[in-house]
């Protein structure tokens, strides 16, 4: 790990990061989150009944389209041309509610970590705006990396 910011120039100021120097090699990033929200509610989910739809194929596909636009919604990450996006959300009735987890790839010059968060954030954001008719006091709890893979700066894995 570096002891300094990357995307901070030597005059303070927010710059994007260089990496055309740096090769293409095999990345991929895996983020996780939850939504917390009342059995009741989880139950809606489960028979396919909310308001709006089909809760979890609307989440994924919010998830994926997320990870694909992660360089038009955070300012310094650099536009990737992904090889895979996978969203797959898990019931979990020790919560009660949804665990999310996204699975992002790509053969270029940077990470992916930012575009597996962005994918878990927004798919969780999507859960929430489709049960809020129902329940307003869900809870979007515990988005992070857990693993990242290739790159100069190695392999991470949550502990």
């Amino acid at each position: 790990m570096s002891d300094k910011l990357t995307h901070i120039d030597t005059r303070g100021e927010a710059r994007m990061v260089d990496v055309s120097d740096k090769p293409a090699t095999e990345r991929i990033a895996i983020a996780e989150g939850c939504v917390v929200m009342s059995a009741a509610t989880l139950n809606i989910i489960r028979s396919g009944n909310a308001k709006k739809g089909d809760v979890l194929g609307t989440a994924r596909i919010a998830g994926i389209m997320a990870a694909k636009k992660t360089s038009d919604l955070i300012p310094l990450c650099h536009p990737l041309a992904l090889s895979k996006v996978t969203l797959d959300i898990d019931l979990d009735e020790s919560l009660p509610g949804c665990r999310v987890r996204a699975t992002v790839k790509v053969t270029g010059p940077t990470g992916v970590e930012m575009e597996a968060l962005t994918a878990v954030s927004v798919a969780c954001l999507t859960i929430y705006d489709m049960i809020k008719a129902v329940e307003r006091s869900g809870r979007i709890e515990g988005i992070h990396l857990v693993e990242k893979r290739g790159g100069k700066s190695g392999d991470y894995r949550a502990g």
